[in-house]
């Protein structure tokens, strides 16, 4: 019988993402595959990254699909080099020039983002980490996320500042088609002083004056006359008690004036200037609405009954996190402030008055007189990640004892290693603490029961705070 010509049915491409392509480009320059591991791939995501051969097999693989595809679809002289490169190889060797070819050439082989991909899949582990860290683990749920909390939906994940918002952002417009969800228009990071077109203020209104609970960000509040610190539009309004007489340096005709230029000092630095907003924002919502006065007419009484409300937040103040423009929208989280944010808040509010003092804005600065909140060092546990594996371990001890046997001129300071060896492995002390670590700063602590006898080391640590840190008896 006749053979008949046959028609060869080819696999479906494997698809890739932007960081398989990324990556595969490091490989090709021959950047060492732990290094590609760790700067593009997340090992709870990407399982073909637990390792440096499942790594190398993955990208060789996928280099070869690509080769196929280029092959098929490519120019006639890029498809005879690759095919001769081949031969003479076994597999085409690439340079970072034929891989271009090859990549343009292979457009097939490039997958379609999905609202169900992880978001690991498309962005580097650093910005996965912090995702999904917010609970933001898909394509799908980062849309979600910031169409429910609108411009500012980058201050909730941490490291996520404002350009590498809007990086983020547009790359999701971009690809809404795939994506099967888009992100809403007014999505887009913003200014936080910058109120949107057309939003409506809100007044705010002190205690005891009806509508209470009325609270609203920076950007959208409008202070009733009496309380802006300054003359109305009709003069009717009441000059702040502690204002400066005589020639300000600010143009500013009330309290949220003087505000605005101080965090307008700010604005090439977007995570200062966003934690200097929400402090000041904090403590203008509470002079007006709960202590009835303007900011400008605080004294120390007043500044001193701010620091504790601080550490308890009434119930109007406090609400989950949600987009400012949200009437829902609350200046304080429901856990509070921990003690280390509240001296923040204390310590940024009185920077913030001696500038006004130096622009001859106010007299004088009511938080001068007042004592940061009480806070407590805490000590960090070692980062073990970091530590050398047991094998490695053993063969730099190996190798240093050895060294020290000899009797030449480097006998004594190679016979000085093992002992630093196993004074920082035990301690976790840097070269410098090592350094400087004395005999007379050891101290015996006798047996008591079950626990065994040991030693300690006391020396000066980190920040020239004093430490004491445990030593095993050799």
């Amino acid at each position: 019988m006749a053979n008949r010509p046959q028609q060869l049915t080819l696999p479906p491409p494997r698809s890739y993402t932007r960081t398989d392509f990324t990556a595969l480009r490091a490989f090709v320059q021959r950047v060492p595959l732990p290094t590609i591991a760790r700067l593009y791939f997340d090992p709870d995501t990407a399982p073909h990254a637990a390792g440096a051969d499942a790594l190398e097999r993955y990208l060789r693989t996928m280099r070869d699909d690509l080769v196929h595809l280029a092959t098929l679809h490519g120019s006639s002289a890029l498809a005879d080099h690759l095919k001769a490169s081949t031969r003479h190889h076994g597999s085409a060797k690439l340079t970072a020039v034929t891989l271009r070819m090859v990549e343009q050439a292979s457009r097939l082989a490039a997958a379609a983002p999905a609202a169900t991909h992880p978001v690991g899949l498309w962005f580097r582990p650093l910005v996965a980490r912090r995702l999904v860290g917010e609970g933001i683990p898909t394509l799908g749920a980062l849309v979600d996320f910031c169409n429910r909390r609108g411009g500012c939906w980058w201050r909730a994940v941490p490291r996520i500042g404002l350009l590498r918002a809007r990086v983020l952002v547009g790359w999701l417009r971009r690809h809404a088609g795939t994506l099967g969800v888009t992100v809403a228009d007014d999505v887009d990071a913003a200014d936080p002083l910058d109120a949107p077109a057309g939003a409506a203020r809100v007044a705010l209104v002190p205690a005891g004056g009806g509508r209470a609970g009325e609270l609203a960000p920076l950007e959208r509040v409008a202070l009733p006359h009496a309380l802006s610190g300054g003359e109305g539009p009709q003069g009717n309004g009441t000059r702040g008690r502690n204002r400066a007489p005589g020639l300000c340096y600010l143009q500013a005709q009330h309290d949220l004036d003087a505000i605005r230029a101080w965090l307008h000092r700010y604005r090439d630095r977007p995570q200062a200037l966003r934690a200097y907003t929400r402090e000041l924002e904090r403590l203008l919502l509470w002079a007006v609405t709960v202590r009835g006065t303007a900011l400008s007419s605080l004294t120390v009484d007043d500044c001193e009954a701010y620091k504790d409300f601080l550490a308890v937040p009434s119930a109007a103040f406090t609400g989950p996190r949600t987009r400012r423009d949200s009437p829902c929208w609350r200046p304080f989280a429901p856990d509070g402030l921990s003690p280390d944010s509240q001296r923040y808040a204390v310590r940024a509010l009185r920077a913030a008055f001696d500038w006004f003092v130096d622009v001859h804005y106010l007299a004088g600065n009511p938080w001068q007189a007042v004592n940061d909140p009480v806070t407590v060092t805490r000590a960090h546990a070692m980062r073990i990640e970091r530590a050398l594996p047991v094998d490695l371990w053993h063969r730099v001890r190996r190798f240093a004892e050895d060294r020290s046997a000899s009797l030449g001129p480097a006998g004594p300071r190679w016979r000085a290693a093992p002992a630093a060896l196993l004074l920082m492995g035990d301690s976790g002390l840097r070269n410098a603490e090592a350094a400087l670590a004395r005999r007379e700063q050891l101290r015996y602590v006798p047996a008591d029961g079950e626990v065994p006898a040991s030693w300690e080391l006391a020396g000066l640590g980190t920040g020239r705070k004093q430490s004491t840190v445990p030593v095993r008896p050799l």
